[in-house]
Order: C-alpha cells, then structure tokens, then sequence
C-alpha cells in the first residue's frame, strides 16, 4: 500500500512539474491571450488599496495586476512605454501604480515603470480590464486533470 502511495505521489510531482514548466514557457501573447479571454469588458476604474499581491507584463504594453491574490486586471497602457522589462532580476517590484483616493481610473492615472536600463517612465493607463480569475484557474485544472485522465 505504502509503495502504491508512493507511486502516486511521485506521478502527481510530475504533473505538477510539468504544468509549471508548460506555464513558464509561454510567450508573453500567449499568457496576454489567456488572460484575454477571461477578461470582461473594458471599466473606468477599479479600487486600490495601495499594493500589489503580484503582478505580470504581458508584452510592451499590456500589465496584469494582482490587487488580491484571487482579484486581477488587465491594464493597457499606451505607447512608447515597454513593460516587457520592468522586472529588475532581484524579484522587487519595479512597477507602481497612481491613484486617487483609492481608486485607478483609466485615462486619468499612470503605471510607473522603474527600469534601470531607462529609468523612470510614466505610463498613462489606456484600458483597464477585470479578469475572471478564479475561473481560469478552475478551468486550468479541468484542463490538467482530463490531460492526467488521458495520459
């Protein structure tokens, strides 16, 4: 029994592995796309509490957030800016968001990028997008689970 626990064990660590290394290895269009197609319609706002759980680029001009770890949104900013390297290779965060009492506004407020290739940039915010999460997740491990089922 103990050996058939084993077994398991070490079959799900593989599949684990492998979804993360399948996620690690999407381009940025590919992670935009899938962050795209559980997004709503594009808001005026949404409530900041002046931090981020994490955050994501997804290309020169498209940035997820994570105001909570379930709560996210897609953010379009115009060009020149290029947030495809706004990570500083130290895991810090290099990016900061404006605010008026609480609320991002697009149009009206900013993602500051803070490059030590460029510097600071301001980055006014084009469109603001909620991405449906949790559903994605649910979906990504119904997608997980058949391929597990199959293979």
């Amino acid at each position: 029994m103990r050996d058939k626990l084993a077994k398991v064990a070490v079959a799900v660590g593989f599949v684990l592995l492998a979804s993360c290394a399948s996620s690690t290895h999407q381009s940025d269009e590919e992670r935009r796309a899938q962050y795209a197609a559980y997004a709503g319609p594009p808001i005026q706002q949404f409530t900041w509490l002046g931090h981020f759980d994490s955050w994501e680029p997804l290309g020169q001009n498209d940035l997820v957030v994570f105001t909570t770890p379930s709560d996210a949104y897609l953010l379009k900013v115009w060009p020149p800016c290029d947030l495809r390297f706004a990570f500083d290779g130290r895991g810090g965060e290099t990016i900061g968001v404006t605010s008026t009492g609480g609320t991002v506004s697009a149009r009206l407020d900013s993602v500051i990028e803070h490059s030590p290739a460029v510097g600071r940039t301001v980055c006014p915010i084009s469109e603001i997008r909620k991405v449906d999460y949790r559903r994605m997740l649910a979906d990504e491990r119904r997608q997980a689970k058949a391929k597990q089922g199959s293979g």
